[in-house]
């Protein structure tokens, strides 16, 4: 009995010198993919932006970043519960949208406003006319990615509307880290890639590789590159993880911003890259390249998407495919 009397004690003051039991964080996995688009989602963890912003809110998040190489495999994953946030091209954020309705998907935020371009170093090829059944293009999956969609966008202006996939048989799935390696190669059947920063710049500085497209020119002018997305359930049932998530990708705009060598040196880290540390910075601050969370141009993307039926009805608004924490911005 005194010995049970004495444990007692024990656990008594241990408890009052360790305190209440802490709960563990709330785990947030977040989805991206390679290269400078994604600067933002690495900018917030670096800076622990998502921990900070949930905190002010009363919560304790744990955020892991994934990098995956395509929407079409980050969409699997938000499909089967091992996503929280799936980030990617619009293509695949409104691949979902319309078509696993049951999940009620829809954008968070816009990462940026960039464009992507599509480069060869086939001499012979001018224009995506000029395209032969012995080319072939990279991307980073067919059919589904950005680079996909806009790639059929340009064919329906210069084939007709009828003919919009006249192209894809020429595509193949190469992540870009991949593709670069395969057409600067010189030796590989890849010889065009559509792809976006800091790859396309640099695809550039050799002489033999030329650029065929511009997105920007296919949609009239500067469009969403990336956003962020997430399943319905997962929003209504974490409206202040939500909100932290938009105020943190917002900060983590601002920070770029402001300090763009610094945002160099942490997408430098991130990757692993050799680019030089100012070279990266001025891709950066390129007036072309916007860090924003307010979308641009979702419509043309979906009315596009629907026509050739990629999508099984298209919006009314923007607002349609983003939840309402960005409904004051100005979308379009």
């Amino acid at each position: 009995m005194r010995n049970t009397t004495i444990l007692a004690g024990i656990f008594t003051c241990l408890a009052l010198l360790t305190g209440p039991a802490r709960a563990e964080p709330q785990k947030v996995r977040i989805a991206q993919q390679y290269g400078i688009s994604y600067l933002p989602l690495l900018v917030m963890k670096d800076s622990r932006l998502l921990e900070d912003e949930g905190h002010k809110r009363g919560l304790e998040l744990a955020a892991q970043y994934i990098t995956l190489s395509n929407g079409g495999t980050i969409n699997d994953a938000l499909i089967s519960g091992n996503l929280e946030f799936a980030s990617g091209g619009l293509g695949p954020m409104l691949t979902i949208w319309g078509k696993a309705r049951a999940l009620r998907v829809k954008g968070v935020a816009a990462i940026n406003a960039m464009p992507i371009w599509l480069t060869t170093r086939n001499p012979a090829v001018k224009t995506i006319a000029d395209f032969t059944d012995q080319d072939r293009i990279a991307l980073p999956a067919v059919k589904v990615t950005i680079q996909a969609v806009v790639l059929q966008m340009a064919a329906a202006k210069v084939f007709g509307p009828a003919q919009f996939d006249r192209l894809d048989s020429l595509t193949v799935s190469l992540g870009h880290p991949d593709a670069f390696a395969a057409l600067m190669s010189f030796k590989s059947e890849i010889d065009s890639h559509f792809t976006s920063a800091p790859y396309m710049y640099q695809e550039l500085e050799n002489p033999r590789i030329h650029r065929v497209l511009n997105s920007y020119d296919v949609l009239g002018g500067p469009h969403t590159f990336n956003a962020v997305w997430a399943a319905g359930k997962y929003h209504d049932a974490n409206p202040k993880v939500m909100e932290a998530f938009v105020a943190a990708l917002d900060r983590a705009e601002k920070q770029i911003v402001a300090k763009p060598d610094e945002a160099a040196a942490i997408w430098i880290r991130a990757e692993n890259s050799k680019l030089p540390p100012d070279a990266v910075a001025k891709m950066i601050v390129l007036p072309e390249n916007e860090w924003t969370i307010t979308p641009k141009k979702v419509m043309e993307f979906a009315r596009f998407m629907n026509s050739v039926g990629a999508i099984p009805a298209a919006p009314d608004s923007w607002k349609d495919v983003f939840f309402s924490e960005i409904h004051n911005l100005p979308g379009s």
